[in-house]
């Protein structure tokens, strides 16, 4: 979490006030000046509905326009409906504004179309999503992430059991809560009660018990399929129907719509009653035969809507780690499994692979092309993820064959969905099992790296990768790709037959010329410049130097569709060399003082690999080196030709890698000496390149590439060393002066990610501190470190205990592992008689033929040896960690709590919502009732819109120049190139939808920035988490926008939910809860706000030091706050320290300071009046302070703004 002062975030706009939702384009609206997309209003008519008025915009499409209609309580259920101006019907993907005769008060009318077999599913599938009513809960059953802001800010009493109640939208529903709003005793500083059950308010049940209001039964008849002579009559779907009247009726499904036919349950007779009663949507009929189906269906219509974005599904699944234990429901969807709605008509599985290459070949010439670009790859992304989701439910749980079922079980591949799955490389090549483990995540890596190469590189005649993903579920990790098109098929040698796999690139490869293999290298060639891979040849198994641009695992393969594939893309980035014993200190590369560290050392596995961010960090650092030692020789020549060098570089430095000049003799002879001695591959042009393939086992050089596979290794070992002597300390850096603010395990590796650093160097991060000077304000730091450390360690321990076990002891497995990590004693679980001998396919858990029941004999002494022990060798800790985790706990000041969320989250585990007693020594805290379920952990490529993210760049480059009105300007066209995009549902769109909502509120336009922080807390947490640090962020911003509103409960109440998720995050001891503790204590009053105030000076203190002007804010709000109680001598002792601080740091003149000195002055004449007061023995109230003692309101929002950074 970064510091609130210097947080850079993006954010979103408001809800139509029209309530008209559009997938992708709510971001359109009357107050986004600057798009030329001014909405006005068109009616609608047609199709039997009411005719309604709509707010469009001319640069809509029409199948924006279309589901904004479809949404449109007049008009849903129906489907199948087209759109039509001056009797023509416009095309879905044509903008609104090319239309002939479009424009303002226009009439477009509704145009029911004919029923395909698909299109009767997608109604009936729209009919049950309104009878099913799905509600916040049902998210949770699925274990994603909902949103409690509403429920949160309208303080409803935290409750296990699903409860019913109105629901009012978070985006335009004004809470009135009481005007008196005390903080909860457990929100109080020095609390240590960390209650799970008020992490979840209660959540609104879902409206499904309705469902008996409208029908008692929908299913498909049993006369299904239609004969084909009823089919060639026009005859679809046949549907039986019970209403709540007990009449049973059968239904045909035609091109038309539905009618009532005179079939019976023991006699098929299609024939349409008398009367037929056709109707094109299904829900007109069921009217005209229930009466209380018609009302049941009003009431649904006009029930309180969800705004749509609380009710849009997310692109990608964010795990809920804990949940009440809900209603069971017979079905997650009540009518699927009756209507085969989870069927599609085609039973062909998505050709995955076509579907991403298709959108990667989208034309981009315009902004329009992009944007549509950007939104097909993200839904195509989307759709394979759930499909990896299922997939490796299905393969895990034994519910899909192998394609090679004679293989071993860890050998074996499965293709399920479209998905090809596989559990990676073999072991004994890479380093084991956890080389396994770690290949499928360098390979996701590797085609990361690719797919987001330039325009030209990728997509239509350039470069393509494969669909990839790494899911980790019940301890088994599976690599899961798509499939190009006959790639299970034998490859072919040389030219091949027609429409064939053809093997082009690689060690393997045959010997072949033509033209596609040279495009294929002049791909390759163009790609290395831009992953900064040398080029380099390796000796074939024959000794024949073969020439490459990649790494020698790399292949290159033109696909049956005639695209140019490349794969086993594991070893692209170059190698971390501080992790291979084999390299000596004392060779050229290594500083002088690099022998003192641990370094390089063994690791458990040998696919170390430095990540990308590293390598951009490292060449810049290059780059600036090289500049600086020209700009050095030059002037050595004389300071004319020092000022020329240094003028040529700056003209020429196009790139960060990249700088050739020409012009004097001397200048020349600069480059080439610096080139030289800082590693470049060339004489003349500084650009630097890393070989993968050093120190690969197996892979052998030619004898002429000798020279520069030694400066290449010269390369590494700068690298290596930069990473710890440069990157590692810049990070604690950062921490020390709070630019970064990392609140959890998530935020702690992004942060060290954001450095280049990978978490295997967390041991010399925590010696790192240790050697600091500043350690005391790292301990937040300290503490996250360690706290990483155990849970990934936990982690693979807990992974190598559930392989092999059955389904039926997963529960009893995972409560048992919680009990021996969290549990003060555990004792091993016991064990009944010996399970009988299961067949192989009962699971892929099975691991054999017998279930694993090692779990079971686990203590928690063991299991703490074994975590430490694993601590030890991956990230080379030293210090000791204790018997047990209560050691930890004590020392470090590590919470039992944060630990089991973040084990959870890690490794896809629900638990129940209840209080565990993790310190109780009598019972153990958890049971297998409490595990709720275990989802798959998902790794996979990462989209987004470039179009977009480099307008808000633009637009924080703006506000940071001070340029507020264009940047507020750039922002909101950020904020809708993202809703073009993905729906404002993405982590990039919630900051955009912040940094606007913080802008707006500079500006003074207060209900915006309230109306968009809104929209940025419930992304936040939908996408990223309901408890994840950002999350935390939001509420606090929204409280301030809220409070500028006058709403002060309302803004205590998100500033309590804010505290509560970060005591639980991590503790009182961090530095962002100074910043939530002085917010609370500026909007309570008496001795409560004294009590805020006081604990924000202390992690102020600790944190930030007693000379920052932050801790002399600290001082003077305590020094306010104490006024207001009475306490004039310790206001005054407050005071003069805030004083101190801001004379040393801004001087006596400067206005701060005034101010403070006016303050103290006040202070002490109020101090003494009431002395006097009181020795003259009157009433000590009659001595009023002066006005400047007692802050108005719009003072109190200046400085909560200033607090939080604003």
């Amino acid at each position: 979490m970064k510091e609130t002062a210097a947080r850079d975030t993006v954010l979103g706009v408001p809800v139509q006030s029209n309530g008209s939702p559009a997938l992708h384009t709510t971001g359109r609206n009357t107050g986004e000046a600057g798009l030329e997309d001014a909405p006005f209003t068109v009616k609608i008519q047609g199709a039997g509905i009411e005719p309604f008025e709509l707010q469009v915009g001319q640069c809509w499409l029409v199948q924006d326009l279309a589901q904004a209609v479809l949404a449109r309580e007049e008009v849903v259920p129906r489907t199948c409906l087209a759109l039509s101006l001056h009797g023509v019907t416009l095309e879905p993907l044509s903008e609104l504004g090319a239309a002939k005769g479009f424009g303002l008060g226009v009439t477009i009318k509704l145009i029911e179309e004919l029923y395909s077999p698909q299109a009767v599913r997608v109604h009936l599938a729209r009919l049950q999503e309104l009878l099913q009513s799905p509600g916040p809960q049902d998210a949770l059953r699925q274990g994603q992430s909902p949103t409690y802001l509403d429920a949160a800010s309208q303080g409803t009493v935290p409750e296990v059991s699903p409860g019913r109640g109105s629901r009012r939208s978070a985006s335009d529903a004004r809470v009135d809560p009481p005007a008196d709003c005390p903080p909860p005793d457990f929100i109080l500083p020095g609390c240590r009660e960390r209650p799970l059950l008020s992490l979840i308010p209660a959540l609104p049940a879902s409206t499904h018990s309705e469902n008996s209001a409208c029908l008692s039964d929908l299913s498909l008849s049993r006369w299904n399929p239609p004969p084909r002579n009823r089919k060639l009559q026009g005859d679809l779907l046949y549907l039986t129907v019970c209403t709540l009247e007990g009449k049973r009726c059968d239904i045909t499904s035609c091109p038309k719509g539905f009618y009532l036919n005179q079939s019976t349950e023991a006699q098929f007779d299609p024939r349409p009653a008398t009367p037929s009663l056709l109707s094109h949507s299904l829900a007109d009929l069921l009217a005209q035969l229930s009466p209380r189906f018609k009302k049941g269906l009003t009431a649904l219509r006009s029930r309180s809507q969800r705004p749509l974005l609380e009710t849009m599904a997310t692109p990608y699944r964010t795990l809920a780690w804990v949940a009440p234990l809900l209603q069971h429901r017979p079905t997650c969807d009540p009518y699927s499994w009756r209507l085969g709605l989870e069927e599609h008509s085609s039973g062909q599985a998505p050709d995955w692979n076509e579907e991403l290459q298709a959108a990667r070949d989208l034309p981009q010439s315009t902004l329009e092309e992009r944007l549509l670009r950007s939104r097909a790859l993200l839904q195509v992304s989307s759709g394979f993820v759930w499909a990896v989701t299922q997939g490796a439910e299905a393969v895990i749980d034994g519910s899909a064959v192998p394609i090679n079922p004679s293989e071993e079980p860890q050998l074996q591949a499965f293709l399920c969905g479209g998905v090809f799955f596989s559990q990676g490389a073999e072991g004994g090549v890479l380093g084991g099992k956890r080389g396994a483990r770690a290949a499928p995540r360098l390979e996701l890596a590797g085609v990361q790296a690719y797919s987001q190469l330039g325009k030209g590189l990728v997509g239509q005649g350039a470069l393509h990768t494969l669909p990839a993903a790494v899911v980790d579920y019940r301890g088994v990790r599976l690599a899961a790709q798509g499939l190009a098109p006959g790639w299970l098929e034998p490859e072919q040698e040389g030219q091949g037959a027609a429409g064939s796999t053809r093997l082009l690139y690689g060690l393997s490869a045959p010997p072949q010329e033509g033209g596609p293999r040279r495009r294929l290298l002049e791909l390759l060639a163009q790609a290395a410049k831009s992953l900064a891979i040398q080029k380099h040849s390796v000796l074939t198994p024959r000794d024949h130097p073969a020439p490459l641009f990649s790494s020698a695992d790399c292949r290159g393969v033109l696909g049956a569709d005639g695209r140019y594939y490349v794969t086993d893309l594991f070893r692209t980035l170059p190698p971390d060399v501080n992790f291979l014993p084999q390299e000596r200190k004392g060779e050229d590369g290594w500083p002088s003082g690099y022998s003192s560290l641990s370094l390089p050392r063994v690791f458990p596995h040998q696919l170390c690999r430095l990540r990308p961010e590293l390598v951009s960090a490292f060449i810049q650092h290059k780059s600036s080196q090289f500049k600086q030692r020209v700009k050095e020789t030059m002037a050595q020549s004389g300071p004319d030709h020092g000022e020329e060098g240094e003028r040529e570089m700056g003209a020429r430095n196009g790139s960060v890698h990249l700088l050739s000049i020409s012009g004097s003799g001397q200048g020349v002879d600069a480059i080439r000496a610096a080139c030289k001695e800082l590693g470049s591959v060339s004489d003349i042009i500084f650009e630097i390149r890393f070989n993968p393939d050093l120190y690969s086992p197996g892979v052998r050089f030619p004898e002429e590439e000798q020279g520069a596979v030694q400066l290449q290794e010269r390369l590494l070992r700068e690298a290596a060393a930069f990473l710890v002597t440069e990157q590692i300390p810049a990070f604690v850096s950062d921490c020390r002066h709070r630019h970064v603010i990392p609140a959890d395990g998530a935020t702690l590796a992004q942060a060290l990610h954001q450095r280049g650093i990978n978490l295997r160097y967390m041991g010399q991060v925590v010696r790192t501190i240790d050697q600091s000077q500043h350690t005391e304000r790292l301990t937040h730091v300290k503490r996250l470190l360690y706290g990483e450390m155990i849970v990934r360690s936990a982690r693979r321990v807990l992974n190598n205990s559930l392989q092999g076990v059955e389904t039926s002891s997963l529960a009893a497995a995972v409560s048992h592992f919680l009990c021996c990590l969290l549990g003060p004693h555990c004792n091993p679980a016991p064990v009944g008689e010996e399970p009988k001998r299961r067949s192989r396919r009962r699971g892929r858990g099975g691991g054999g033929v017998s279930d694993n029941t090692g779990w079971s004999v686990l203590s928690a002494a063991e299991l703490w040896n074994l975590i430490s022990l694993d601590v030890q060798e991956t990230y080379d800790l030293k210090t000791d960690l204790g018997s047990s985790i209560d050691h930890v706990v004590e020392v470090y000041g590590l919470q039992k709590v944060s630990v089991l969320r973040e084990l959870c989250l890690k490794m896809g585990i629900q638990v129940q919502l209840k209080e565990y007693n993790l310190d109780s020594r009598h019972r153990p805290p958890f049971s297998p009732e409490d595990i709720l379920g275990i989802f798959p952990v998902v790794k996979h490529l990462t989209t987004g819109s470039r179009d977009a993210t480099r307008v808000f760049l633009g637009a924080q480059a703006s506000v940071q120049k001070g340029q507020l009105l264009e940047g507020y300007e750039q922002l909101k066209e950020a904020v809708y190139l993202f809703s073009r995009t993905c729906d404002e549902l993405h982590p990039d769109a919630c900051a955009c939808l912040s940094a606007l909502a913080r802008v707006a509120h500079v500006l003074g336009r207060s209900a915006e920035a309230r109306s968009v922080q809104l929209r940025a807390v419930v992304v936040s947490e939908r996408v990223l988490g309901f408890d994840h640090p950002n999350t935390v962020q939001e509420y606090a911003l929204l409280a301030v926008y809220v409070c500028t509103g006058g709403e002060l409960p309302l803004a205590r109440r998100l500033l309590y939910r804010a505290r509560l998720l970060l005591l639980l995050l991590h503790g009182e001891d961090h530095p962002y809860m100074a910043t939530l503790d002085s917010s609370i204590g500026l909007l309570l009053q008496g001795e409560q706000s004294v009590q805020f105030l006081q604990s924000a000076l202390r992690i102020n203190t600790k944190f930030c030091g007693s000379d920052d002007p932050q801790t002399a804010l600290s001082h003077h709000l305590l020094a306010q706050a104490l006024c207001s109680v009475g306490e004039y001598r310790s206001a005054m002792s407050q005071e003069k320290a805030a004083l101190v601080v801001y004379q040393a740091q801004f001087g006596e003149d400067h206005q701060q300071t005034k101010a403070s000195l006016n303050f103290l002055q006040a202070i002490t004449q109020q101090a003494v009046r009431v002395e006097r007061t009181l020795r003259q023995g009157a009433d000590p109230v009659e001595a009023a302070p002066p006005q400047i003692l007692t802050p108005s309101l719009e003072t109190r929002l200046e400085q909560l703004a200033l607090v939080n950074g604003i």
